[in-house]
């Protein structure tokens, strides 16, 4: 049961070797010089026992020579030749070590299952617990790419945002600029619209006041016998006019 018990937790260590060897190079990272990204080795699992408590390995060292019963005749000879020479004598201390051994695997027998299945148990809420916390980590560090990721394309795209903002600024200078020039065409233009009706208006009057002045001459220098004459002028005019019309009306 023991032998289980190291080798289930040897077990545990190699599943949670991934988790060990992210920390190790988390750890690594904080060092100025450059982290080794080789994985860690994971460890050893435990070798098989026969007995409880004597190893396989044992056994595999004498099979070439002695063969499969080499070790228990080994065993046998020594325990044999320890008591033969009075190495070791048979009190009651034996007595109570074999009562306390045969109590020990009968303990083992009869416990040992269960015990081994509750460990079991508590070893596999440990993976699963160290797996979560690993596939969460790896989750974190996934958003932190996807997000460092982000950030840099907001960099990369910051130039064309800055590029269209100047564009924007050069556009409302220039909007500005023509607005100004037009206001400025449109005053000049006004202006000298007024200038050009003041000297309009002032031609306009000095016609009028020739003209006025001419004909208050010419009215003022006719005779009224002149003025006679050329009545009756017109009146023949006149007469003359209607006799083409009605001979032009008759034909």
């Amino acid at each position: 049961m023991l032998s289980r018990v190291i080798a289930v937790s040897a077990s545990g260590l190699k599943s949670s070797a991934p988790l060990g060897a992210g920390l190790v190079q988390a750890s690594r990272s904080l060092h100025t010089s450059s982290p080794s990204l080789a994985p860690v080795p994971p460890l050893p699992e435990a070798g098989k026992v026969r007995h409880g408590i004597l190893p396989e390995e044992f056994f595999q060292l004498l099979y070439p020579k002695t063969g499969a019963t080499g070790p228990y005749m080994l065993g046998t000879g020594l325990s044999v030749y320890l008591l033969s020479k009075e190495l070791y004598v048979i009190n009651h201390e034996t007595v109570a070590a074999v009562t306390i051994g045969a109590m020990f695997i009968y303990g083992v027998k009869k416990f040992g299952p269960g015990f081994a299945a509750s460990i079991d148990k508590i070893n596999d809420e440990k993976i699963t617990w160290i797996e979560e916390v690993k596939d969460q980590a790896i989750a974190c560090y996934a958003d932190a790419i996807e997000e460092e990721k982000k950030e840099q394309w907001r960099v990369e795209g910051r130039s064309m945002l800055f590029d269209a903002k100047r564009n924007n600024v050069a556009m409302l200078l220039e909007t500005n600029y023509r607005e100004r020039l037009h206001y400025v065409n449109h005053e000049v233009k006004r202006r000298l619209d007024y200038q050009l009706a003041l000297q309009n208006l002032k031609v306009r009057m000095e016609k009028e006041h020739m003209v006025n002045w001419v004909e208050k001459n010419v009215v003022g220098s006719i005779t009224a016998q002149q003025e006679k004459e050329s009545i009756a002028k017109c009146i023949s005019d006149l007469n003359v006019l209607a006799k083409n019309v009605k001979a032009k009306a008759t034909a």
